[in-house]
């Protein structure tokens, strides 16, 4: 292994375990607030929250293209050590992301507007609350949007550290925000949300600041280079077809919700999607530290390199997301009695789908990240993003014919597993990775860790009593045994022996 591939793997394994860090500390809080908020709220406002600030959401498809196309540019830039192309690239981002976030102003104030009075279903004496939801949903939107390119040039250099502090700081507003709401005399559900938009505004202010004290090119210069407009221009272009869909699965699914059931079952998806965002979160953060390292090595031309961390990402992307994920499939009812004492109808089951699709799905990411590195994305975003696009009518057809609302996310996963294979489709033809390498180093050993570990998990759990302190228990051997079988069945002989050197410098520490 060479020097520089060593390095790599350190900075990877550093700022990897800095992201856990910052996500465990915000789990931790995230998983308190919301049961707080939820009793505080109720289930109707909490559903009017999650959906109507979905209402502005949908519109974001237009900023996550430009997002996706800033990250991949500045990684490009700085694989080639070329500050100037890296200033360039900063400025024009930032101008382009601030002319998206007034688009998407002007049109949540005016199709967004009259989408929610026209065809949502929201009880008439919490209009004026869910008015102020919006409205500071639309804010929110706005600063994060302009906070896009100091974000991608953090990640770009890989000071993954800054995540982690700062968001002790985004920890203790959030404390403060449920002592506040509490004690709060005007109406909850109003309170809640301007005091979100405060520490929105808050947080990007201190990642903005970070980003001019610790990189020259994020000192805004006033650039209109037509070429470079043009080129980041064209690539987001053809990644909006992509978050258009993506747009259409996550919100799209979620007016559909609304719709045909009103905010009770948004009530019920929002806790779905608190759970599935606390499980994603441990495949995010290893995304995140080992993407720029997966564009880097393609600016390089170092292929095989590139091919080594795809499947690599992949692989440990869904065994993180599987480890947690298998004691809440198998133990769901009793972790939300516990979590929430009464949770929303239909909760349950939608927690168990959106997991497995949450795991299919972290096997796509780093494919997805390849994908966009070669910059050739213009088929495969057209066939990807077109194929997902029908997860929202195939969910509609769904629901006419059962109107069970567990339909929507059935469908959901049916596409998820096929788009899945169209991606290692386009991944061999645009960068060259084997079907071959990705089949024996990614899918063989998942599916045996995952069949073994759920068979022997599912029938231990069914001698159990159902009480606290069996949860505790089984929640530990759980984890323990699955991890025993990742061990022994999903890691190769190369990766058991990092982590058995790991492990005995960590011992001779001590």
């Amino acid at each position: 292994m060479s020097n520089q591939t060593s390095e790599n793997n350190k900075r990877i394994a550093k700022n990897t375990l800095l992201l856990y860090f910052r996500m465990i500390f915000l789990l931790v809080i995230s998983l308190f607030t919301s049961r707080v908020i939820l009793q505080t709220l109720g289930v109707e406002d909490y559903g009017i929250y999650n959906v109507v600030g979905g209402v502005v959401s949908m519109f974001a498809f237009l900023n996550s293209a430009m997002a996706g196309a800033t990250q991949r540019f500045m990684n490009f830039d700085l694989a080639k050590n070329d500050e100037e192309a890296l200033s360039i690239t900063f400025s024009t981002a930032l101008i382009i992301h601030f002319i998206i976030a007034t688009v998407i102003v002007i049109l949540s104030e005016t199709v967004g507007l009259w989408f929610m009075y026209e065809k949502m279903v929201i009880p008439t004496d919490r209009m004026n609350a869910a008015m102020w939801v919006f409205q500071c949903s639309i804010l929110v939107m706005f600063v994060n949007i302009i906070s896009v390119p100091y974000n991608a040039a953090i990640i770009a250099h890989e000071k993954m550290g800054a995540f982690a502090y700062i968001s002790l700081l985004e920890a203790a507003l959030k404390l403060l925000i449920v002592y506040l709401l509490y004690i709060s005399p005007i109406d909850k559900l109003i309170s809640y949300t301007i005091m979100l938009l405060a520490v929105s505004i808050a947080i990007r202010f201190v990642y903005s600041s970070y980003s001019n004290r610790h990189f020259a090119e994020t000192k805004f210069k006033w650039i209109w280079n037509v070429e470079k407009i043009r080129e980041m221009g064209s690539f987001a272009s053809w990644s909006l077809i992509g978050n258009l869909a993506l747009m259409g699965v996550t919100q799209g699914l979620n007016m559909l919700l609304n719709v045909f059931f009103g905010p009770v079952v948004n009530a019920a998806r929002g806790i779905a999607v608190q759970v599935q965002g606390a499980v994603q979160q441990f495949a995010n953060n290893f995304q995140t530290a080992i993407n720029p390292q997966i564009t880097k090595s393609y600016a390089s031309n170092d292929l095989y390199y590139m091919h080594t961390l795809v499947c690599r990402a992949a692989k440990f992307s869904f065994l993180m997301v599987f480890l947690l994920s298998l004691p809440v499939l198998i133990m769901t009812d009793q972790i939300l009695e516990l979590w929430l004492k009464t949770p929303p109808l239909h909760a349950a089951g939608f927690v168990k789908i959106m997991l497995v699709i949450t795991m299919i799905d972290s096997l796509s990411t780093p494919l997805n990240t390849a994908i966009h590195s070669s910059g050739k994305i213009r088929l495969y975003q057209l066939v990807n993003g077109s194929f997902m696009l029908f997860v929202l009518p195939v969910g509609y057809v769904a629901l006419l014919f059962d109107t069970n609302p567990n339909m929507v996310f059935y469908s959901q996963l049916l596409m998820t597993i096929i788009a899945l294979f169209l991606k290692l489709i386009f991944a061999k033809k645009q960068v060259k990775i084997p079907l071959k390498m990705y089949l024996k180093n990614v899918l063989c050993p998942i599916v045996l860790v995952s069949f073994v570990s759920f068979v022997i998990q599912y029938n231990i759990y069914a001698i159990f009593e159902h009480n606290f302190v069996s949860f505790l228990i089984f929640g530990f051997l759980s984890l323990l045994l699955t991890l025993t079988f990742i061990y022994c069945l999903g890691m190769d002989g190369q990766e058991r022996c990092m982590i058995n050197k790991k492990a005995m410098g960590i011992i001779k520490k001590f």
